[in-house]
């Protein structure tokens, strides 16, 4: 991996993840892949698109900062099953000074059918004291170019739907 950004990025609409496949360690008892790992995957396609805006793990080295979930929704469409492959898409739908809201799309790779999504706030933070700071100018830069990229998209099917299920009176 790279020390750092020492290239100017293109960020594709939406940004694609590279392929990875599902674990046979990764199966619950019903043979298909267990709800954690779902996240597992959503993290990774994580930690690749950030690297191209500045953050990452190259970041907790050089400036003891990174960057932590403070919220998320995931909703699961389709199963998956070991030794599926799969591609995250993922879309910047805004930031500020701070904190970066997300939506992430799980496709099959091969077939391109949506198995789950997820919806996350996170927050750039101080690797050692964990204290919410600023994100540096050029990562700031670099997320505005982003979410130009991905705010030409239509608005993604699931975004900011609530969770709910209404109490029945007995």
């Amino acid at each position: 991996m790279l020390n750092g950004i020492d290239f100017e990025p293109v960020f594709f609409a939406p940004f694609v993840s590279s392929v990875m496949t599902v674990e046979p360690s990764w199966a619950d008892h019903n043979g298909q892949l267990n709800a954690a790992y779902y996240s597992l995957l959503f993290d990774r396609a994580v930690d690749e698109a950030v690297f191209l805006v500045g953050l990452g793990p190259h970041r907790i080295e050089s400036r003891s900062a990174s960057f932590i979930t403070t919220e998320a929704h995931q909703r699961f469409l389709r199963e998956l099953r070991v030794g599926q492959e799969v591609r995250v898409t993922l879309r910047l739908i805004n930031y500020d000074d701070k904190r970066m809201h997300l939506f992430q799309e799980l496709h099959h790779a091969r077939e391109g059918w949506t198995a789950a999504t997820h919806e996350q706030i996170a927050q750039h933070v101080e690797a050692g004291t964990r204290r919410v700071a600023p994100f540096p100018d050029e990562v700031l830069e670099r997320l505005a170019l982003m979410r130009a990229a991905h705010g030409a998209l239509p608005v993604p099917d699931g975004l900011g739907r609530p969770i709910n299920m209404p109490i029945r009176l007995l």
